[in-house]
């Protein structure tokens, strides 16, 4: 990984980590996805430092940033991410968040409307729709399979987490394993404590986003999560979001399909670019 900077501030009362890259250019702020961590974005980050300065900031309970029991709900984070902004002194960035640092910043977005100057949104989870109905009887838990799995992660060692994901994963580049498996060891378990995570009316929140949004969608069949049906409801939220439909990618559209994601974002970045680069 480039040396670039690294550093901590204080915001909403946590002590957070951030990786970045410096110099002249526009702010892009970069928010990770569950259980990963700032590192994740490394390739992404080394393809834009010659034209952005890239902040990589470790979520709360994530990377090395302080871990506090709880809560760990969209609203702490975006309230994280906005002081971290503030703490920086960062002027109207851009943001781009995956998964769950995509429902972070679309969160930020409608709460400090006045903060981006836009925001790119990696496959976020479909917050807006209506809750599912109650799955049959005997249907997995999906989140308690995921706290056995978080739980899980520390008799693991780095090799067996890259090895396992190379297995998983065969299209990812050699330069994401590292970061990924990195960010598992470094994840703590309070990140499953979200029963005290603050209610957010999304209805209310999205009709607030007044910046440029690009929202980047992957396959559905691959594990992508926004189908045309969520894209769609979003769009009546927030009328003036734009879709990049990322094909043969799945929930990571970036580690699946590098190239066309980066031509994504490069030309939504330089068209939405304050200096109009």
């Amino acid at each position: 990984m480039t040396q670039w900077q690294s550093g901590e501030v204080t915001a909403n009362g946590l002590r957070l980590h951030y990786t970045r890259t410096g110099g002249d250019g526009p702010a892009v702020v970069l928010a990770h996805g569950f259980s990963d961590d700032g590192t994740c974005w490394t390739p992404l980050a080394e393809a834009l430092a010659g034209e952005y300065d890239v902040i990589m900031p470790d979520a709360r309970g994530h990377g090395r940033s302080e871990a506090p029991e709880g809560p760990y709900g969209t609203a702490e984070q975006a309230a994280d991410l906005a002081g971290l902004i503030a703490a920086l002194g960062l002027t109207r960035p851009a943001i781009l968040g995956h998964s769950m640092g995509a429902a972070t910043t679309l969160a930020l977005a409608g709460t400090h409307p006045d903060v981006p100057r836009a925001i790119l949104l990696e496959d976020p989870g479909a917050s807006w729709m209506p809750p599912p109905p109650e799955p049959p009887p005997g249907t997995p838990d999906r989140w308690a399979g995921m706290r056995d799995w978080v739980t899980g992660l520390p008799g693991k060692t780095r090799e067996e987490l890259i090895a396992g994901q190379r297995a998983a994963t065969p299209g990812w580049s050699e330069a994401e394993l590292g970061p990924w498996a990195d960010s598992k060891l470094r994840l703590s378990p309070h990140v499953l404590n979200r029963a005290d995570a603050a209610p957010i009316d999304w209805p209310a929140i999205l009709r607030r986003i007044t910046c440029p949004v690009l929202l980047i969608t992957a396959d559905p069949a691959r594990g992508g999560i926004i189908s045309d049906e969520s894209a769609a409801a979003l769009q009546s939220f927030v009328p003036h979001v734009r879709r990049a439909h990322i094909p043969e990618a799945g929930h990571s559209v970036r580690r699946d399909q590098f190239a066309p994601y980066l031509a994504a974002v490069r030309a939504f970045l330089r068209e939405t670019d304050p200096a109009g680069a």
